[in-house]
């Protein structure tokens, strides 16, 4: 945790020089929107106005939750070590999109209930799984921090192969009731506000999970103020090593994509840990969870895709990925207004 302490803002002259370089493109100001203030922030994070995104990579934290007791899925956690298979087998539908993007995906084992061996799947077991928030805490303070570290690590190893572009990604049944617990006492909502279907409760299903979350945070009476705490106690060890991976993108310098509701949640502890992490942070889309907009707004940030996906392991956060390559197209091209003979477009006062 010490490495958070290098941690310095983006290049405000490279951000600059982008903002320049956008205004000099034969189009009206601005008229990118949303994609040219992530260009400018990408080229804050790498300190070079002519950056490349040639090099991504999707980091799959999987993990199991002991939550799942508590009948609050509609699968067992059997199904976290299947999908981690597929995904280090490259079939998942994470690996699927991410050959559409030329993105490399790599899946973490971080926490599974049962220790799998799968090539292409790395190592980094804190413990098998966590403790049911219903009954007490996740993990110990310990624990929490080991699994930042990891992910801080994974940060550190991609950035030294030259990852221009990370993105979160997870996996972990019962991973949207930890999140939903986290989210209901972040934003002081109340857990029947920010608790969702996951991935397809029926009712009474809906009815447990909730009443799942209200015990979890009567019994650990977690402190909001203390964003560490409140992830050992309510949390996952998937969300505690997207919450390094955050973390790692602003000490790398590496910019860092939050998917949807669960890495949003690991966002936004991480922001909490360390506030100017949150510069080093892309958004990509608005979950169809009911915390997915809150989370965002309570960051302070707006998604560049509403499109209701819920699928996880990193799939929404790819779909950034060809809109900034459009973007770029546009940034790097020389249809600029120095070569047309037309006048810039100038901000009006």
């Amino acid at each position: 945790m010490k490495r958070m302490n290098s941690i310095t803002p983006p290049d405000a002259e490279a951000m600059e020089l982008a903002r320049g370089k956008w205004n000099g493109i034969a189009k009206p100001l601005g008229s990118l929107g949303l994609l040219e203030e992530a260009v400018i922030r990408i080229a804050g994070i790498r300190s070079d106005p002519h950056f490349r995104l040639d090099r991504r990579g999707v980091v799959v934290m999987c993990a199991d939750n002991g939550v799942v007791r508590e009948g609050v899925t509609q699968t067992g956690s059997e199904v976290t070590g299947i999908v981690a298979r597929a995904i280090a087998a490259g079939t998942s539908n994470v690996n699927l999109i991410a050959d559409q993007f030329r993105a490399a995906v790599f899946p973490v084992d971080i926490g599974m209930k049962e220790g799998i061996e799968a090539t292409g799947l790395l190592s980094r077991r804190i413990r098998s799984g966590t403790g049911d928030i219903a009954e007490g805490p996740a993990m110990s303070m310990e624990d929490a921090e080991r699994a930042i570290a990891a992910g801080m690590d994974a940060v550190k190893d991609l950035s030294e192969k030259r990852y221009d572009i990370i993105l979160t990604g997870e996996m972990g049944i019962g991973n949207t009731t930890t999140s939903s617990a986290i989210a209901s006492v972040l934003l002081g909502l109340p857990p029947e506000e920010v608790t969702g279907r996951g991935a397809g409760l029926d009712s009474e299903g809906l009815r447990r999970k909730i009443n799942a979350i209200k015990r979890a945070i009567h019994v650990n009476r977690p402190d909001k103020n203390n964003p560490l705490e409140l992830l050992a106690k309510l949390g996952g060890l998937d969300i505690a090593g997207m919450t390094g991976l955050y973390l790692g993108g602003a000490v790398y310098r590496v910019p860092v994509v939050v998917d949807g509701f669960i890495s949003a949640v690991a966002a936004a502890i991480a922001c909490g840990i360390c506030p100017p992490v949150r510069d080093f942070i892309l958004c990509s889309h608005v979950s169809r969870e009911p915390a997915g907009s809150l989370l965002l707004r309570h960051l302070g940030m707006k998604p560049l895709i509403t499109a209701e996906l819920c699928l996880g392991e990193g799939t929404g956060g790819l779909f950034l990925l060809p809109l900034l390559d459009g973007a770029l197209a546009v940034y790097n091209s020389s249809h600029r207004f120095d070569n047309l003979p037309m006048e810039r477009y100038v901000e009006l006062q």
